[in-house]
């Protein structure tokens, strides 16, 4: 329960390190130095060797200058005084300071996250090594759960058909008061599908102390502390990120539109089987438009389909696509490919897109059908479902064929380039495969029943 929760004990040992820490300190220049870089201060000592940098540094724990080579003129040092002894590191400029892959605003913000950096790696190596090894994560409730049916949504893979499942429970509403509490308190809300996504981790500066919610750890240093799940919110060291599950809950207030937007992310956000722009146009088109001729190969006017887009990314679910505002059934149709056509990651993946082409060239039907159906057990699952589902639609729309003049070879050409892309951005790949990507879903389609 929400309210039971208690947060993990945050283990403080790299704080209290960071705290001790020498401090930088800026040994001036008692002379003016000529061509001093505009971007350096005092500290600038002008072409000395590293010897006469030693001699200046000596003794002073945290001291350090800045120097231009003697034997490459142009080329910058930094001369820092640590562990009683002079390090030098070479030096950039970019519009901000570096020495490596953070950069900095100022050359003193450079020096006081290196000093931390030296300090906690010197004196807590071993115990930095150890750090994954006991991780908290594991022993809240929601990894835990998850684990679980992670787990049982495998096994019954192994005897049914693919196909997502969900329990019915109500949502228990909680507040959210950091993603570690919002993800404990997901043990009382069984109502999510049981899809994998892995972590969109990205480098993350936090503000004022933060600790790691895999190891409970102190992120130590004054910028890129660590990395943060731009979907979840989940902020955790970049070492611990990759032990991280693959249980990422993506956070509705996260995700700023609706398409463009990864398939998985967005239906775990809104907690559906399906993206619900694929669930409202099949909907639509299925009341009004079965028998529309030329139904997906008639395209509706580009403005109006930009309009249906937008009308998604602002409203989500409750986008209005009925006959009074787009009486066009064109439109909604065309929505629904270009949905299909801005996704990041198609439908039919990038990992899975030579295994189809490979599969559609077989010669022999019942081999062919077979090294498909192979194929289509290796996409995620929330591809899966909304392929399946789509494919349950479009075989509806060949039943009409009389009316609509569209019948699952026309289908496969309207729909193979936009269900599946070479991972190569290559003009000649797309045109050579273009027939395979037509009989990929023809086949899907007139398939539908065995193969999903």
């Amino acid at each position: 329960d929400a309210e039971e929760y208690q947060p993990p004990i945050w283990k403080s040992y790299l704080y209290q390190l960071q705290q001790e820490a020498p401090r930088p300190k800026r040994i001036i220049c008692p002379r003016e130095v000529e061509n001093r870089p505009k971007y350096y201060g005092r500290e600038f000592h002008g072409i000395i060797s590293r010897e006469q940098a030693d001699e200046i540094l000596a003794g002073i724990e945290g001291a350090y200058i800045l120097r231009e080579s003697q034997r490459q003129p142009g080329c910058y040092t930094l001369a820092l005084r640590f562990g009683n002894q002079t390090l030098n590191y070479r030096l950039f400029y970019d519009g901000k300071h570096f020495v490596g892959e953070k950069r900095f605003e100022s050359i003193h913000d450079l020096v006081t996250d290196g000093l931390i950096t030296l300090y906690i790696e010197t004196k807590a190596s071993e115990y930095i090594s150890k750090m994954t090894t006991n991780p908290i994560y594991e022993h809240i409730g929601y990894a835990t759960l998850l684990r679980e049916k992670v787990s049982r949504r495998l096994s019954r893979a192994k005897n049914e058909s693919r196909k997502a499942s969900v329990t019915s429970e109500e949502n228990t509403p909680v507040e959210k008061i950091t993603s570690l509490v919002r993800r404990a308190a997901l043990t009382q809300n069984d109502n999510h599908f049981n899809y994998e996504k892995a972590h969109n981790f990205k480098v993350h500066t936090f503000r004022g102390p933060h600790w790691c919610e895999y190891c409970a750890n102190f992120m130590w240093g004054l910028i890129a502390q660590g990395v943060r799940c731009s979907d979840c919110g989940l902020n955790v060291h970049k070492q611990c990120s990759k032990y991280v599950p693959n249980d990422c809950q993506p956070d509705l207030k996260r995700i700023k539109r609706v398409y463009c937007c990864d398939l998985t992310t967005l239906v775990k956000a809104h907690n559906t089987q399906r993206p619900m722009v694929v669930d409202s146009c099949i909907r639509e088109i299925e009341a009004r438009g079965l028998k529309s001729e030329g139904l997906y190969r008639v395209s509706g006017f580009t403005e109006h389909i930009e309009d249906v887009k937008m009308a998604f990314d602002r409203d989500g679910d409750k986008a209005d696509i009925s006959a009074s505002i787009y009486p066009d059934i064109n439109i909604i149709a065309g929505a629904l490919k270009l949905y299909f056509r801005d996704l990041p990651i198609p439908v039919i993946t990038y990992d899975t897109y030579s295994k189809f082409i490979e599969a559609a060239k077989i010669s022999n039907p019942d081999e062919r059908l077979e090294a498909i159906h192979e194929v289509l057990m290796l996409l995620p699952a929330a591809h899966y479902e909304t392929l399946r589902y789509l494919m349950i639609h479009l075989k509806k729309v060949t039943l009409h064929e009389k009316e609509n003049f569209m019948n699952a070879e026309n289908l496969g050409i309207v729909f193979g380039p936009t269900l599946m892309r070479p991972p190569e951005d290559s003009t000649l790949a797309t045109l050579n495969d273009m027939r395979y990507q037509k009989l990929i879903v023809q086949i899907l389609i007139e398939n539908e029943d065995v193969l999903f």
